[in-house]
């Protein structure tokens, strides 16, 4: 006997090609009813028997179309007759947003193929897309995903094109950025002098020009890349001057994974991050001598492994394919494969320039700008996985990463978490569910401080959040923080402050919907204590809100306060004075500018403030070991240190460290004995040393009471020493959670934040 339905599917099934999939399925099964959007998701009314039903139900979840999630499917017999005939597919319906928004997604292999097509009415067109793929979250302003309510709304579709749009078999079916060269966003290529370059293949021009030597600063899908040849070494050193990117790795975009293999290792882990829908730059170990062979060694200078990533949009795959061959009459001759840097196109420690406006920072970027009239309504950074181990680490998640839902393990208020100073992200969550904002960058300029405000107003309005409670970190001179506590002030809500590191063990616990007691081990670079110190290597006791700290790394002396972060000679030769170990302090860093000062200071015990850091133990090592003794950017000498590793053996097994009666861990000794090692043997000590003493202090705090422990903060996107760690603790019988959908840097504080938050409404508690 036929029945009414009333189905309600969430997660992410809006701007996927969801409602052509659920229109597909009830006319196969000849049913009645109807679909579609509404802001909590795809609403479905149905006509059909108990057995069509669970048909259809079973079908929905087995053809998903590829950028489709279900999250749940509520169905419920309706007293409500379905009066229409057949199956339709009406328009959207306004109501309190409770969806997920899609994130941006490589070209699919159905619009490649129509890409490259002679005989295809889009055949070349940089813009080419389907509900499958292309651009989401970057050109959405509001939900519901109609067209209207992105930046395509000022390009009316021709007949052809709206056709497609509205025919529900159709791939193009509600495609919102469909379009064609008849009607659609198009190129333009300029000069440095913003002049316009004229020519019929603005494509063919560009790739001439990059093999010319010459830098372009190309509009992607979350903003514009700097590219270069990267076989130039004169570009590449140039691209360097402009962005004021001394040392920092460049990423690198090749056509296929065979060109790409050529020079990195590619591991099937990597090979299916590089292919996955998100497309983002994966971090993956050189082949040494095929990669100097490729004179790629100014990319990422002094590190074993580089950052590489796939073309993702149409214009990459044309710019791509277009260097593979060269017309000569009738004989195409096969030439030498393009490899091209692709970085953000910003100044050192700006944000990506993303509006077509800033055409004139971009010339003093590049020689020319190859860019286009689709507007991006957001900008996003591409998202960075580290593929070296056994696990994918997330190190940034943006383009194709952002939004991420989160559920949470219980619903409470409504709330906003705005992160912290570094790699900033913003979280805001409502019910059982958590809204994590794309990467938004440093908090130390102006720009970036704007993102921050502009990305909560979005996530807001686009979520219909309004926030019952705000949280921030504890330091109170970041810009989130002063941020927080001003919205508080406006909106008249509570302000709710969580430490540094019970945020970042609380994130990674909220992720694996950890509610029972567990221990974390958050080793990072700094965070502000509730006493008022430098933390970053705890030991925290987690039970809900309450979080104790159990224990923490023997304080390092940083001479010059957080010009020793920049400066780890200033670490390491502190170190060595306090050892006794004066002449050698001397002999080792004595050349260095400021080494007098630095002597001063430390016999004044003046601007000396001290770290429990498991940061500026790295960079301590790192500055012993000769790797390196500058920071030209963040984590550069963890970095160096964990390459170095990998081509060194352990020298020592015995225990290099000690627990003192107050449970700090101490690596004193280990310090010392490295300090006489090659570097490469000495980095491969420090980092086996450093992960047994880990595992040898946390089973002595946890007096196995507690046998659940996280890994939090921004040290454990070394995959050298997580994989260490991972089997002593495994071996000792402790459960290891770590990061997975979010990183577990600086990136994921905001969730922790917001957990925290809601798991006590009367206010966070700090660690005591």
């Amino acid at each position: 006997m036929l029945s009414s339905y009333d189905i309600c599917v969430h997660g992410q099934v809006q701007g996927v090609g969801f409602r052509p999939h659920v229109y597909s399925i009830a006319s196969e099964l000849s049913l009645s009813g109807c679909v579609y959007n509404d802001g909590g998701g795809v609403q479905i009314q149905l006509m059909a028997t108990p057995q069509q039903l669970k048909r259809f139900l079973d079908l929905l979840a087995q053809r998903l179309p590829p950028l489709a999630e279900i999250e749940e499917v509520i169905t419920q017999q309706s007293d409500e007759r379905y009066s229409g005939r057949g199956f339709s597919i009406i328009s959207s319906r306004q109501s309190a947003v409770n969806t997920q928004i899609s994130a941006d997604a490589k070209t699919c292999d159905a619009c490649l193929s129509e890409l490259f097509d002679p005989n295809n009415r889009r055949y070349r067109y940089p813009f080419i897309n389907c509900t499958h793929c292309g651009p989401r979250f970057s050109i959405i302003k509001k939900l519901p995903y109609d067209r209207p309510h992105t930046t395509m709304s000022r390009f009316k579709l021709c007949a052809s094109c709206q056709q497609e749009y509205d025919s529900p078999l159709n791939r193009r079916f509600h495609a919102q950025p469909n379009a064609c060269a008849d009607c659609g966003p198009t190129l333009s290529l300029y000069n440095s002098e913003l002049k316009a370059i004229s020519g019929a293949d603005l494509i063919a021009t560009t790739i001439s020009l990059l093999k010319q030597g010459k830098i372009v600063a190309i509009k992607g899908l979350g903003g514009y890349h700097l590219v270069c040849d990267a076989r130039n070494n004169a570009a590449v050193k140039r691209l360097r001057i402009k962005k004021q990117r001394a040392t920092k790795p460049l990423a690198l975009m090749a056509g296929s994974l065979a060109a790409l293999h050529e020079f990195v290792e590619l591991t099937a882990l990597a090979k299916e991050q590089l292919n996955a829908i998100s497309a983002p730059i994966v971090i993956v170990k050189k082949r040494c001598q095929q990669y100097e062979e490729h004179q790629f060694e100014h990319l990422a200078p002094n590190i074993d492994t580089l950052g590489v990533m796939l073309p993702y949009t149409p214009l990459h795959h044309l710019l791509f394919a277009g260097s593979e061959t060269t017309d000569d009459g009738d004989n195409p001759a096969k030439i030498a494969p393009l490899t091209l840097v692709m970085t953000s196109a910003n100044l050192r420690g700006q944000p990506l320039i993303y509006q077509s406006q800033e055409t004139k920072a971009l010339a003093a970027l590049a020689d020319f700008v190859l860019t286009h009239n689709r507007e991006i309504d957001k900008r996003l950074d591409d998202s960075i996985v580290n593929c070296n181990g056994e696990q994918a680490i997330i190190i940034r998640r943006g383009r194709g990463m952002a939004p991420k839902v989160i559920n949470l393990p219980q619903a409470g208020k409504a709330t906003l978490a705005v992160g912290g100073f570094f790699k900033n992200s913003i979280c805001l969550s409502k019910g059982k569910k958590a809204y994590l904002s794309q990467y938004i960058g440093n908090l130390d300029n102006p720009d970036n401080c704007r993102y921050l405000q502009e990305t909560v107003a979005h996530m807001m309005a686009v979520f219909q959040i309004l926030p019952e409670q705000v949280v921030s970190d504890l330091h109170p001179d970041f810009y989130s923080t002063m941020f927080a506590e001003q919205f508080a002030r406006d909106h008249k809500i509570p302000l709710i402050k969580v430490q540094h590191h019970h945020a970042h063990a609380a994130a990674i616990a909220c992720e694996h919907q950890l509610t029972a007691p567990y221990l974390a081990l958050t080793l990072d670079g700094v965070g502000l204590g509730d006493d008022g110190k430098a933390w970053g290597g705890e030991c925290l006791k987690i039970e809900g809100q309450h979080c104790q700290r159990l224990g923490h790394f023997r304080p390092l002396t940083m001479p010059g306060g957080d010009s020793a972060a920049k400066q780890p000679w200033r670490i390491a030769c502190a170190f060595l004075i306090e050892q006794g170990m004066a002449a050698l302090a001397q002999s080792r860093f004595g050349h260095e500018k400021g080494f007098s000062a630095v002597m001063q200071m430390l016999e004044k015990g003046v601007n000396c403030p001290h770290t429990s850091s498991a940061g500026r133990l790295f960079d301590g090592a790192a500055a012993l070991l000769g790797l390196t003794h500058h920071n030209d950017f963040e984590a550069q000498a963890a970095m160096q240190l964990e390459s170095a590793a990998a081509s060194g053996e352990i020298q020592i097994s015995a225990p290099l460290f000690r627990i003192t009666d107050d449970r700090q861990l101490d690596f004193s000794d280990l310090l010392i004995a490295i300090s006489a090692m090659p570097g490469n043997h000495g980095a491969a000590t420090f980092h086996y040393q450093l992960a047994l003493g880990l595992s040898a202090w946390l089973t002595l705090l946890s007096e196995e009471k507690i046998t659940t422990v996280v890994l939090a903060g921004g040290c454990f996107l070394n995959q050298t020493l997580s994989s260490y760690l991972k089997k002593l603790l495994t071996t000792s019988h402790f459960k290891v959670l770590s990061a997975g959908q979010i990183p577990p840097n600086d990136s994921a504080l905001a969730l922790g934040q917001a957990w925290v938050a809601i798991t006590n409404n009367q206010g966070a508690r700090l660690c005591v």
